[in-house]
């Protein structure tokens, strides 16, 4: 199992606890070498007119002034207005921010800040990703921890996702030639990354080598090496050239965000929020600055909140925004009155963008975020509660939203099949209460939210019964702590679901209810003997809020080990029962590593 870890360049086996260490050491071997290895990188990364005559497809000319002056000094250009390596390669904000870092440490390349943030902007722009190419990998920018389903083989994964998170690479898009540069240049700075591209390759990946299923090496009927595997893929699966670039490189435009958003939000272990997100132009056609004011849906506090964002490529937002007062002293690691990083997606047309807003030292902490435009016509951001129970009489549904128009009656909502709206309990521009009726034999599933001309497609959760809970993450990663490095803390929900219109739990069907009040403990992962991780990696409240131990040698375990270890995360629901009568309880899994001694990020995009 891998995930992508919220600090990008490290994704490391969760099974096993004492990998983090050992990759963590080569981490800093690796940068003690660069030194050394920066000689023979820069064969492989600068400029220079051999590889420019190497290149057989089309490159993307360079033709903004600041750019073509900086990067010209190295990257040479070609009658056609290409730069070397640049004019071939395309990435998100954040690549490029990791690209021009990389061209400052290793190739001494001279850049005020202001430079470097323009031609951030303007690569990002024209040689940036369409949006169909950056919502797959947007887990990776948002600092999501996620399983990676992704890693289309063994192979694939042992070249390019044995040391960081294969989103890292399909963040690229790159020439043939490009891709066999960035092998060398791992080669030329990493040591392993050479042994690991000469393993032999154990399968392929399926469809890209003409199969419709992975096919896996028997006796050597794979004549190929790991690197070569991962090579032809990512050639195939992310080039340079595409259908969806080619088609938002003409569509592309100034991105117009000014005006009023509904924000839809949900925070781990502190519920949901509903709210508006007022965005007004700032000094630049892509730069705004925002207002916020979020409503707690379960009785918590409100939050209001002042930022300003930057919009990449016509629809990569980059920002950052903080509580009007300001909390007063350090706030608690979990608390949401702090400064937060922003990350959206907005669609094409500009009338919905999906994200999360996030802070915390390894970006743990962050909303699930839906903003939907409220134009002056009547329009739905969010319900509340989270679902009707079949059979169920006299059930109360908010629905939030915005410009509703007066005079509404029960039969200008329509909550589907099965669903009748028999009054309206309250009725206000921004928010309407009904109440519900269902049948009993209405089949669980998501239903469509009406209201008049406003709809909020599959949002209402129909459900008859908890089948089971499960904890979400269902695997997590926290960092151990203490005064010379920060902590990294997790937070755990119980989630329930319906068993979905097939009656078997976990299959595609399922349908998910919402949020269930559960206990949480800790309980030990035996993955060795003697096992006694649960001693020493820290401690979970019962709302699921989980704080790492100190960070460092301890006595008190055999050979004096560091407090790491890998521990169950259990929760067991107050009220809900199985058919036997006892609460229904689920596990995560959970790895307590040691501190992240090298951060790698790119926070300057969202200025």
């Amino acid at each position: 199992m891998r995930m992508a870890c919220p600090v990008p360049e490290q994704n490391f086996p969760v099974r096993s606890a004492t990998v983090f260490a050992h990759r963590a050491g080569r981490l800093l071997l690796a940068s003690a070498a660069l030194a050394t290895a920066s000689a023979v990188a820069g064969q492989a990364m600068g400029g220079g007119s051999s590889q420019a005559t190497a290149e057989t497809e089309e490159g993307i000319p360079v033709t903004d002034t600041l750019t073509r002056e900086k990067c010209g000094t190295c990257h040479t250009a070609d009658a056609k207005g290409n730069l070397s390596r640049i004019s071939w390669v395309r990435t998100t904000p954040e690549g490029w921010d990791q690209a021009i870092k990389r061209m400052v440490k290793l190739n001494g390349a001279q850049l005020s800040p202001e430079d470097a943030r323009h031609i951030v902007h303007y690569l990002a722009g024209s040689h940036g990703l369409a949006p169909e190419e950056a919502r797959p990998v947007s887990y990776y920018v948002e600092k999501r921890m996620i399983d990676e389903t992704n890693v289309p083989s063994e192979s694939v994964r042992t070249a390019c996702a044995a040391c960081h998170a294969f989103a890292q690479p399909l963040s690229w898009r790159r020439s043939a030639a490009e891709w066999k540069l960035l092998q060398d240049f791992h080669v030329a700075l990493y040591s392993q990354a050479d042994s690991q591209y000469r393993r032999p390759a154990v399968d392929e990946p399926g469809e890209v080598f003409g199969h419709t299923t992975p096919v896996v090496n028997k006796l050597g009927a794979i004549p190929m090496t790991a690197g070569q595997v991962a090579l032809t893929y990512l050639r195939k699966a992310a080039p340079l050239h595409t259908p969806e670039w080619s088609a938002w490189s003409q569509r592309e435009q100034t991105p117009h965000l000014a005006g009023k958003w509904l924000v839809s939000a949900s925070l781990p272990g502190k519920g949901s929020f509903f709210g508006t997100m007022v965005v007004s132009p700032g000094n630049a056609g892509d730069a705004f600055v925002t207002q916020t004011s979020l409503t707690s849906l379960s009785g918590g506090p409100a939050i209001s909140q002042t930022g300003s964002g930057v919009v990449y490529a016509g629809y990569s937002w980059r920002g950052r925004a903080a509580t009007a007062a300001g909390a007063a002293g350090k706030p608690a690691p979990d608390s949401f009155d702090q400064p937060v990083r922003e990350v959206l997606q907005f669609t094409p047309d500009r009338k919905s963008a999906t994200g999360r807003w996030f802070w915390g030292e390894y970006q743990e902490f962050g909303y699930d975020v839906t903003l939907t435009r409220a134009d002056g016509a009547p329009v739905i951001g969010a319900i509340s509660p989270g679902g009707i129970r079949a059979g169920g009489k006299g059930q109360s549904l908010h629905i939030l939203g915005d410009a509703f128009p007066a005079g509404l009656t029960a039969h200008d909502v329509d909550l589907g099949r099965g669903l009748t709206v028999t009054g309206i309990t309250s009725a206000k521009p921004g928010e309407l209460v009904v109440t519900v009726d269902a049948a009993a034999d209405v089949p669980a599933g998501l239903h469509d939210v009406t209201v008049g001309s406003a709809v909020l497609s599959a949002a209402l959760p129909v459900w008859h019964s908890v089948a089971y809970i499960a904890v979400t993450p269902d695997s997590a990663l926290a960092r151990l702590g203490g005064a010379a490095h920060p902590a990294g803390y997790g937070q755990f929900e119980a989630v329930g679901f319906d068993a979905g219109p097939d009656g078997k739990p976990h299959t595609a069907d399922d349908v998910k209810i919402g949020v269930v009040d559960a206990d949480f403990t800790l309980e030990e992962f035996r993955s060795t003997w003697y096992d006694d991780d649960l001693k020493f990696v820290g401690k979970i409240t019962p709302a699921g809020f989980f704080t790492p131990n100190i960070d460092g040698p301890n006595a008190q375990r055999p050979g004096n080990r560091d407090n790491y270890g890998d521990v169950w995360v259990v929760a067991k629901a107050k009220a809900l029962k199985d058919a036997a009568g006892a609460p229904l309880t689920a596990k995560a899994y959970l790895v307590v590593t040691i501190p992240s001694f090298k951060r790698w990020d790119q926070p300057e995009v969202a200025q």
